[in-house]
């Protein structure tokens, strides 16, 4: 009778057992299901090439090279319909970096090279979702987000190339357009100004007449979620540039960045006789251009509206809403940019070298 009660318990112990097992090997397997579904996808996942970059964060800091890297307010993914984009977000206030008056989430080059031996590309396939919601429409930089640009990283530090998405409220269609800011001769740069091109829609030039109302809609414009691309080629002191989008024309650009065609006072443009030469920004440019000055792209959303007052600047300081560099605020009443890229690829010639120079003088550092 012991042995049979000996028995019957080693039975009950031992099926005890196996169902504890079975309890542990379950769990553990539901616990690698959650553990998968909590993956990052890091925006280096979609886009790998982050090697080459730096990332500033609308913060005004430089986080460095930004691979297996997210921050949820102002660099991450997002899924749509199976698509993976890297979103790019910036408000328009915060902590800038450099000397810039603008909040930035942007890639830089870490290696810079010079236009007249210059053989470099970059690529980007993006859309805007979203401008800021306020700003002073007589300003020309109000509503508008920069999403490439070549950057020099000498001397006055000025930009070749800014590409331009401006929409203003209240409209369906905004405008792609793109700078070239002279590299103005002399010590002094605070005579430099910009000339824009349309690509789709309107140039920099169209404003509002007055601080509440906008210009005509532009017939051929983008909207804002809609996919475009650019190309820009760098090679033997000429910039190559290439716009296209589904619906659109494409459109094919060519400046001299060695050569300059603005060394004389007769040499400057209608438009800019009109928006900047009024505001004392009426240098010309040295003979050489941008040649002998390391260069280097950018990539991201520069967001070009700020709260300064337009008494300071008429075309750069939009006086918009910035809740006092309240970022939460700010997001909540659209008073931010946000740009999201799909796809990107740079090439880089041999000749490039070493960037840090720019940001050992630029980053802010304590």
């Amino acid at each position: 009778m012991i042995k049979k009660n000996i028995k019957s318990i080693a039975v009950i112990l031992m099926s005890g057992l196996l169902l504890s097992l079975n309890a542990c090997k379950d769990n553990s397997e539901k616990t690698v299901v959650v553990e998968e579904e909590k993956k990052v996808t890091y925006p280096s996942d979609v886009i790998p090439f982050f090697d080459h970059w730096k990332l500033i964060l609308g913060d005004g800091s430089n986080v460095g090279i930004a691979n297996n890297f997210e921050n949820k307010d102002y660099f991450y993914t997002t899924n749509e319909n199976g698509t993976n984009w890297v979103v790019f977000k910036t408000p328009n206030a915060g902590n800038t970096h450099g000397t810039s008056n603008n909040t930035r989430t942007e890639l830089a080059q870490t290696k810079k090279w010079y236009p007249k031996t210059a053989n470099d590309k970059l690529t980007a396939t993006l859309k805007v979702m979203n401008v800021s919601a306020t700003g002073d429409a007589r300003v020309a930089a109000s509503h508008a987000v920069v999403v490439g640009q070549i950057h020099s990283a000498d001397k006055h530090e000025n930009e070749p190339l800014k590409i331009f998405y401006k929409k203003y409220p209240g409209h369906t269609k905004g405008s792609v357009f793109w700078h070239y800011e002279i590299n103005t001769a002399g010590d002094d740069n605070s005579g430099r100004w910009d000339y824009s091109s349309a690509v789709w829609g309107d140039d920099f030039s169209v404003v509002g007449e007055t601080e509440n109302t906008y210009p005509e809609e532009p017939k051929d414009g983008i909207a804002l979620g809609e996919e475009f691309s650019y190309e820009v080629v760098v090679k033997d002191g000429i910039m190559s540039l290439k716009f296209t989008s589904p619906n659109h024309e494409t459109k094919t650009f060519t400046k001299n960045l060695i050569e300059s065609e603005y060394t004389t006072k007769a040499d400057i443009p209608e438009q800019t006789q009109k928006l900047f030469v009024p505001i004392g920004q009426d240098g010309v440019e040295r003979k050489e251009a941008y040649a002998g000055e390391g260069c280097f792209f950018k990539l991201g959303a520069y967001n070009q509206t700020n709260g300064k007052s337009p008494e300071v600047n008429k075309n750069w300081c939009s006086g918009a809403e910035t809740h006092n560099g309240d970022i939460k605020k700010q997001y909540a009443d659209g008073n931010y940019a946000e740009v999201w890229f799909k796809t990107g690829s740079i090439s880089i010639s041999d000749k490039a070298v070493s960037n840090q120079g720019y940001f050992s003088k630029n980053d802010k550092v304590k």
